[in-house]
């Protein structure tokens, strides 16, 4: 099924399916008669390929005077020492140019998704044992999302809950990990500077329990404004 047809004629939907079987693509919903969805991009960059598609997908939503350029965003998730780790860190320069653009731009601008890379040992609860071991916590990987936010970019969810342990957005469905909170933060919302600026909270929809999940990540919701 399409996100559209799971949502139905209440919202507004523009995405961007993969062209590889089996994997989920992305998508932007907006509810009809409160914000409207304009030029829609769907795709990254004229580099795309089959392995990029379902990638990223970008509108302008526009509510009363209001305008803000919307981004839904999936990164190679990686496995190190693999082609999966060369076509991440061939993906994540490409996306570095395009936030550039954004940046530049000076247009309101949100990429929001599932990043698939930590930022500090406070984005993950067992930091020791998996940094520069497992994809997700290298080094270079981790840099592309530092200069993102050295070039403007606010990283939202950590700007207002400060330098806290987490809060994490993803866990394992192996062993304990939901049980025992031993997660990762890697779903991002990073934002223009004065959109950031009217960032006024957020939450992370955990599930009560393991059993009440419906995926291994948990919805991140910012609310920007009163």
């Amino acid at each position: 099924e399409t996100a559209a047809s799971l949502l139905g004629d209440d919202w507004e939907v523009a995405s961007e399916p993969s062209r590889i079987k089996g994997r989920a693509g992305v998508a932007i919903a907006a509810r009809r008669g409160s914000v409207e969805l304009f030029d829609v991009r769907p795709c990254l960059d004229e580099a795309e390929t089959d392995a990029d598609s379902g990638r990223w997908i970008e509108a302008v939503a526009v509510k009363g005077g209001e305008r803000v350029r919307v981004v839904s965003a999936y990164f190679h998730s990686g496995e190190k020492d693999t082609p999966k780790q060369e076509a991440k860190m061939a993906h994540l320069p490409r996306i570095g140019a395009r936030m550039d653009a954004l940046l530049a731009s000076g247009e309101d601008a949100l990429v929001c998704g599932d990043f698939n890379v930590v930022r500090s040992r406070l984005d993950i609860k067992n930091w020791t044992p998996n940094h520069n071991k497992r994809s997700g916590v290298l080094d270079e990987e981790i840099a592309f999302l530092d200069a993102w936010v050295d070039a403007g970019w606010h990283d939202v969810v950590r700007d207002l809950a400060g330098p806290v342990q987490g809060p994490y957005s993803w866990w394992s469905q192996r062993g304990k990990a939901f049980d025992n909170d031993a997660g990762w933060r890697i779903d991002y919302q990073f934002a223009t500077p004065a959109l950031a600026g009217r960032a006024s909270s957020f939450a992370i929809a955990r599930a009560a329990s393991y059993d009440a999940r419906f995926s291994d990540h948990a919805p991140v919701t910012v609310v920007y404004g009163e």
